[in-house]
């Protein structure tokens, strides 16, 4: 018998932390090489890490909530001496059927060829409680991150079995109603949340971050430590708005066609099983004027020898999506080659992974422009800031009707603000102009994406 020691390994994306959110072992249990031990989460994702030694869990050596640097001990394992294969090469394995409960899941330690997923085991099997709900348990977790009573979901998986689509619909159609009722106003009436430097000195100490419903000592105040995606995505940002020179245009746009479009098509049989929204025909206008104004998709980039433009010549569209873990922007790579119906999957997969927290690094990666929707939060127009690495954002206003003149007359049409924030080192006035009056072009009249 042996003692091993398990270091946070490096996960491959370039990072030198990461957050133990929850233990899935504890001290006395078996178990096997690649079943899961841990969440870990980095800034950019929320990852399950696999065991490398088939043995007994001794100790866990950092605590949930607790930032340990790569390299650094989180567990040790009683193994048998010629039984334990060592770790090996960390791979990303492909994400599982949707049903399967997909994701980033980081497996492949041992020799010899070990598994390249980790085995099932009996409590993922699809469980009855006592109401009544058949659901997986990542079912019921996303559930709860949503909010979602799965009582009062429809099911229509095999058996009644309640599916991700079902929750993540259910939640969809939950939010348009949320701001009908004003919540009262809570007993605490200032929350503060620290500098980044001021959790990284008490983390440097060695000194658990404090939970986040811990009261300071007048109960009038709490703290929210700034770690996670909610780190990385304040660095970004900071670094876009005081690097690249912003400048914001936008367009009220009559969207009646772009409305009846949608309506077609969630009824034609073609697009039975998939989501359509207006989203989708806004991410064909953006590729379709991209393509016009090819500098809206280029970037600024800082050479040894001086400042340089990456002119594109493709489209990895970002979508901006609000997620439990914070703000994610996956993007779906080489989007221009996407039929009108492959566009329309891609979106749907981007948007459940995402709410699930599973968006992998690499979906997050090499992203060439964004969308974000803050018309599914009642906004009417925003001046976004642009994601690092790109040179353009355009964001899309809800859509509600309005009064408009049509030839002459006062009629009720669907009406959205379609507005965009540009690098004004990269694009001039008239490209990004000319850029947003072809995305509510097409908006207005879709059958310009007919070519």
């Amino acid at each position: 018998m042996s003692t091993q020691n398990f270091t946070l390994p490096d996960v491959g994306e370039g990072l030198t932390e990461a957050e133990i959110v929850a233990w899935k072992v504890a001290p006395g249990d078996t178990v096997a090489i690649n079943d899961v031990i841990c969440e870990i989460e980095t800034a950019k994702s929320l990852v399950e890490l696999p065991s490398p030694h088939a043995g007994v869990v001794g100790e866990l050596l950092a605590a949930e909530g607790t930032t340990v640097e790569v390299g650094s001990p989180i567990i040790t394992f009683v193994t048998d001496a010629r039984d334990d294969a060592g770790p090996g090469v960390i791979a990303t394995a492909e994400a599982p059927a949707p049903e399967e409960g997909g994701g980033s899941v980081l497996v492949g330690y041992g020799s010899g060829g070990g598994a390249t997923s980790r085995r099932k085991r009996p409590a993922e099997r699809p469980v009855r409680s006592s109401v009544g709900v058949i659901a997986k348990p990542p079912i019921r977790k996303l559930a709860r991150d949503l909010g979602v009573d799965l009582t009062t979901v429809t099911p229509t998986g095999t058996d009644g079995e309640v599916t991700r689509d079902d929750v993540v619909k259910h939640a969809e159609q939950a939010s348009v109603f949320r701001n009908i009722q004003t919540p009262e106003w809570g007993d605490v009436r200032e929350e503060t949340v620290p500098a980044p430097q001021a959790a990284a000195a008490g983390l440097a100490r060695g000194v658990a971050p404090a939970a986040a419903s811990a009261p300071a000592s007048d109960d009038r105040t709490e703290s929210i430590p700034v770690k996670g995606v909610r780190k990385a995505t304040s660095s970004a940002m900071v670094q876009s708005a005081y690097s690249a020179p912003h400048v914001t245009v936008w367009k009220d746009v009559d969207a009646t066609r772009t409305m009846e479009l949608v309506k077609r098509l969630k009824a034609s049989p073609d697009y039975a099983d998939i989501r359509i929204s207006p989203l989708l025909i806004v991410a064909r206008a953006v590729i379709w004027a991209a393509r016009r104004t090819p500098m809206v998709n280029a970037a600024w980039i800082e050479t040894e020898s001086g400042a340089e433009i990456a002119v594109r010549h493709y489209v990895n569209l970002g979508i901006a999506a609000a997620t439990p873990r914070g703000l994610l922007v996956p993007n779906i790579k080489d989007a221009q080659d996407l039929s009108m119906k492959d566009l329309a999957r891609a979106l749907n997969r981007l948007t459940v992974t995402a709410r699930e927290g599973k968006t992998t690094p690499a979906d997050q990666q090499h992203g060439t422009i964004t969308i974000t929707n803050i018309g599914v939060f009642g906004m009417d127009a925003g001046t976004p800031i642009i994601n690092p690495g790109e040179a353009g954002i355009v964001a899309m206003g809800t859509i509600s009707q309005k009064p408009w003149v049509v030839d002459g007359e006062v009629r009720p049409r669907w009406v959205t603000t379609v507005a965009g924030s540009f690098d004004h080192r990269v694009v001039d006035g008239d490209g990004m102009s000319r850029f947003i009056a072809d995305v509510a072009s097409v908006l207005e009249e879709p059958a310009l994406l007919v070519e």
